[in-house]
């Protein structure tokens, strides 16, 4: 699916339609199953920042993007996020080949890590966002399981390098918070803040 794709043409908010500014397949699932009508479209924004903190990083990129496609769409309601992992003082991007994936897998082979997501909407030039944590625990991984799921390909476009809701859940020992944060789209926290844009919710 690609820029631009339309996944409902209706109106919500007091005629205002929403945007989803992300062109990620899981956030495109579970915004969808809140029942609300949306289009992508995909901001392009550069996601890099100087910034090294990894709660205040994920609350800027996602607000880099609802800007960039609030700016050219102002009558909408603009929803963005943003994840990033960190694990003692390091952030994990997105690895660039299967041997930095296996590089990331090592680091995070029976460690906790943590996930941000920062979300943000914006309406009518209003801006309101949040970030949300969740701590994930690793299992002790064999080498043989880092190089398989390495291969497979499936981390190599998600932050951290690994995707909880596939395969990457073997990988996994424990989640300590929300689960779908670690997803990349925290519905808790999207919920609340799209109700706040006057969005209606699972038809609420």
């Amino acid at each position: 699916m690609g820029r631009g794709t339309v996944l409902a043409t209706e109106v919500v908010a007091g005629g205002r339609e929403v945007i989803l500014a992300s062109g990620s397949p899981r956030r495109r699932e579970l915004l969808g199953n809140l029942g609300v009508p949306f289009r992508v479209l995909v901001s392009g924004e550069a996601e890099d920042s100087p910034e090294r903190d990894p709660e205040r990083l994920a609350g800027e990129l996602a607000g880099l993007k609802a800007r960039a496609v609030a700016r050219q769409h102002p009558q909408t309601v603009v929803i963005a996020a943003d994840t990033v992992v960190a694990t003692g003082g390091e952030l994990l991007g997105k690895p660039e080949d299967e041997a930095e994936n296996a590089a990331f897998l090592h680091r995070l082979s029976g460690q906790t890590h943590q996930v941000y997501t920062g979300v943000t909407v914006i309406v009518a030039g209003q801006e309101t966002g949040g970030v949300e944590r969740t701590d994930v625990t690793f299992r002790s991984l064999t080498d043989a399981e880092i190089h398989h799921y390495a291969r497979t390909g499936e981390g190599l476009d998600k932050a951290g390098g690994y995707g909880i809701q596939a395969l990457g859940m073997a990988l996994v020992a424990r989640v300590d918070g929300d689960y779908s944060n670690v997803v990349g789209f925290p519905l808790g926290l999207v919920i609340r803040l799209l109700r706040g844009a006057g969005v209606t919710v699972w038809g609420e």
